[in-house]
């Protein structure tokens, strides 16, 4: 298929957020398209636009709108050709995209683990009996009160340097920050202990860049092809096949980890209750094609061992 590539003059819109994690993503897509198609920079121009949940920072998303606050102004950037593909986060994104649009590129995969961020303790049971750590996952929440039902766990949110600034102020002891998004920023002076998946099942697609674009941009869809990383897409369709089936928000405490090993899957996931007083899991092998399907098994199985009202309990 012959495309009529990007020129300084023309240049291709990436769509983006405007945190430093963000953008460090963007100029990722940007740099593995220049390489991909021998284009310069300024063939490119990195679109930055203001989303609703980057504006609030005092109230926890499940209070003020979910997962579309941060997707929602890109999205309508897309639709309206201001921009020609909207990079993300996906364990940020929706599992349905609004219509006329596609999210069906991803990037290698980083570090899928959590990391335990503190300026005075090395790891979560090094914590004094009530301490005070933030974050503003309902996820992180109930899987920390799982492990440790003493502490106090308070609202904690915006980018990478707000909350450092909030541990040095004092307003928690520690906090939970993606690996990815440290690795991604460069950032290794920032204190912080990896935390394995069989100790805090990560966030669904945690670690993952989506692309979305125009579901009928035919020269966007050959382009993002050249990038694509097809085992980053087969992990994540079972992942967000298992989220999708458990009508998943951030109002439900939900963790899940698909990994590959030759011609076979291992799914993992788990619902908590947000009190953290109950955890759900389940742990599913089978070949890489049944992702999807595996994913919307797991789903089912633990939504009837939950029973109603599950998500319920504060």
């Amino acid at each position: 298929m012959n495309i009529t590539l990007p020129t300084p003059a023309s240049p291709f819109n990436i769509g983006t957020r405007g945190s430093p994690l963000a953008l460090a993503q963007a100029h990722e897509t940007r740099a593995r398209l220049m390489a991909a198609f021998d284009l310069p920079q300024d063939a490119f121009a990195i679109v930055v636009i203001k989303v609703m949940g980057d504006a609030i920072q005092d109230r926890a998303l499940k209070d003020i709108g979910g997962k579309g606050l941060f997707t929602r102004e890109i999205e309508d950037a897309l639709l309206d050709g201001s921009i020609d593909i909207a990079v993300h986060s996906m364990k940020d994104m929706p599992v349905e995209q609004p219509s006329g649009l596609l999210l069906d590129t991803y990037l290698p995969r980083e570090d899928v683990r959590d990391a335990f961020v503190s300026l005075t303790a090395r790891g979560l049971d090094d914590l004094e009996h009530g301490a005070t750590v933030g974050t503003s996952s309902l996820r992180r929440r109930s899987q920390l009160l799982v492990r440790r039902p003493d502490l106090n766990v308070v609202e904690f949110r915006g980018n990478v340097q707000t909350r450092l600034m909030k541990l040095g102020n004092g307003v928690a002891e520690a906090t939970f920050l993606a690996m990815a998004g440290l690795n991604r920023l460069n950032m290794t002076d920032v204190p912080r202990t990896a935390i394995a998946p069989e100790e805090m099942l990560p966030a669904i697609a945690q670690g993952a860049i989506g692309i979305e674009r125009r579901a009928d941009d035919s020269r966007a869809a050959a382009m993002l092809e050249a990038i694509h990383h097809g085992p980053t897409g087969q992990r994540l369709a079972a992942e967000r096949s298992f989220l999708a089936h458990l009508d998943g928000s951030c109002q439900t405490p939900i963790g899940g980890l698909a990994d590959l090993d030759g011609g076979t899957l291992r799914l993992r996931g788990e619902i908590l209750r947000t009190d953290g007083s109950q955890v759900l899991a389940d742990d599913m092998i089978g070949a890489i094609a049944d992702g999807a399907d595996m994913g919307r098994e797991m789903a089912v199985k633990l939504l009837e061992k939950a029973g109603p009202g599950f998500f319920d309990h504060m």
